[in-house]
């Protein structure tokens, strides 16, 4: 008994198993190389599209085109592998399919909301709002995009809460770190402040830090102040502006309060807060 099932699985195993291992090993293999040739073709029409843009620019947008066409092809490659595996089993794919067929269509008039995820997602990368990597704001969520997809959008914002936007909600993005960035401070002194000393001491901290070896290569254009923007209830506001690379001005911006702030302090420059007097009888 048991030498005829030993023999039984043996036989099955050389008609079908060898096939299905055939089959398996044959679709690793190729979603190796897929995988490999469309980074390497995205990559090139990338590179000759946007040769002028920020290098860490262009790898978002290989890196972003590279994760949709590799999972959709996965997808579809996968689906024709298990069609060739099932008859091995001795099952009638012919049936499946016709079911399939039928499931589709009852699906497909429910399926709108998903043809316009899909829809949406596809203008999305197309006209390349937004990357893996960069930090955006989409149907208010801010957050860096860990992954997109022709459905979805997955953002992970600052207290790590990972949030899940379908393509076909967002009407309006806003993308932070795309090819630049910028630094905008609003810096108040008290009014009795010799303004053109406050801003010649803004003026210097600016250049100082965007010739400092350390943040050179991270700031493109020298913070500086544009002039007076306000007046404040208790202080004049200074306008200052500059340019980083995408998603440095965060870091350039602490490092250039922290400047500003030993600079007044040098300077005797009051950065003023509000205060009360009691007065008591």
């Amino acid at each position: 008994m048991l030498d005829s099932i030993t023999q039984t699985i043996l036989k099955w195993l050389s008609e079908h198993g060898i096939k299905i291992a055939v089959i398996l090993i044959g679709t690793w293999i190729i979603l190796r190389i897929l995988k490999s040739v469309i980074r390497r073709l995205i990559k090139s029409i990338i590179n000759k599209t946007y040769s002028e843009r920020d290098g860490k620019a262009v790898e978002k947008r290989i890196a972003t085109l590279e994760s949709v066409f590799y999972s959709t092809a996965k997808i579809v490659i996968w689906i024709i592998a298990i069609m060739m595996i099932i008859p091995e089993f001795g099952i009638n794919i012919g049936p499946i399919l016709a079911a399939v067929g039928v499931v589709g269509l009852a699906f497909g008039f429910g399926a709108q909301y998903l043809i316009r995820d899909i829809i949406a997602g596809l203008f999305i990368i197309l006209e390349d709002q937004y990357r893996k990597g960069d930090v955006v704001t989409i149907a208010d969520v801010s957050g860096l995009v860990e992954e997109i997809n022709l459905r979805k959008t997955v953002l992970r914002d600052l207290d790590g809460i990972e949030h899940h936007i379908p393509n076909g909600e967002i009407k309006r993005t806003s993308n932070r770190t795309k090819y630049w960035s910028r630094i905008n401070l609003d810096i108040g002194v008290s009014y009795d402040t010799d303004l053109d000393k406050a801003i010649d001491v803004l003026n210097k901290v600016g250049k100082e830090i965007a010739e400092d070896k350390k943040w050179k290569s991270i700031i493109t254009k020298a913070p500086k102040v544009l002039g007076v923007d306000d007046f404040g209830e208790s202080a004049i506001i200074l306008k200052m502006l500059g340019e980083t690379k995408p998603g440095d001005h965060w870091d350039a911006s602490r490092e250039l309060r922290k400047r500003i702030k030993v600079a007044f302090d040098k300077e005797n420059i009051e950065i003023p807060f509000p205060y009360r007097v009691i007065i008591q009888k």
